[in-house]
């Protein structure tokens, strides 16, 4: 019964959605979308030390980037990994870390060298240290993994978000009345 009055009640709000002004990013398109061939078509430059390997690839996976189109955007990333202490016990050992991975992005237009978008995105997480220093090491390594798709996840958006309103669509708007 909660079911079928969850799907009348989603049935009944659905028109209310389509004023309210929010567009699919990708389009009815989907991968073929003005949206997805554009962030097929960003360059990435790599990125120093094993975080910046993995955020590197997590992107290129993310956007689709194997060389099928010439980039007409590059991606200059400057990344920031960091591990912080967090617990520190009376013996003066740690007993708990911050892992934050902050990255520094510009989008740049290959044709004009425009600064299509210029943003910050990061993520941090916590970890334990325990007596084991090998299992310290595979939690701060995994913490670094998980941090790097996170972080690609957040770019990939922005990113999105930014060639979507360089695109076609956004050059014609209505005219004004």
């Amino acid at each position: 019964m909660r079911k079928v009055l969850a799907l009348i009640a989603a049935c009944a709000f659905t028109p209310m959605l389509a004023g309210c002004g929010l567009q699919p990013l990708y389009s009815v398109a989907g991968a073929n979308g003005p949206v997805s061939s554009e962030l097929a078509a960003v360059q990435i430059p790599s990125i120093p030390g094993r975080g910046g390997w993995l955020l590197r690839g997590a992107l290129e996976d993310r956007l689709q980037v194997a060389g099928q189109v010439s980039p007409r955007y590059r991606l200059d990333i400057r990344l920031d990994d960091a591990l912080e202490a967090l617990g520190v016990l009376n013996d003066d050992t740690i007993s708990r870390e911050r892992r934050i991975l902050r990255a520094r992005y510009q989008l740049v237009d290959l044709a004009t060298g425009e600064i299509l978008l210029d943003a910050t995105d990061g993520s941090d997480v916590g970890i334990d240290v325990v007596s084991s220093e090998y299992a310290t090491i595979a939690a701060e390594q995994t913490a670094l993994e998980n941090l790097a798709q996170e972080v690609a996840d957040r770019i990939v958006t922005r990113l999105a978000l930014t060639l979507r309103s360089q695109g076609p669509a956004a050059d014609e708007a209505p005219a004004a009345r």
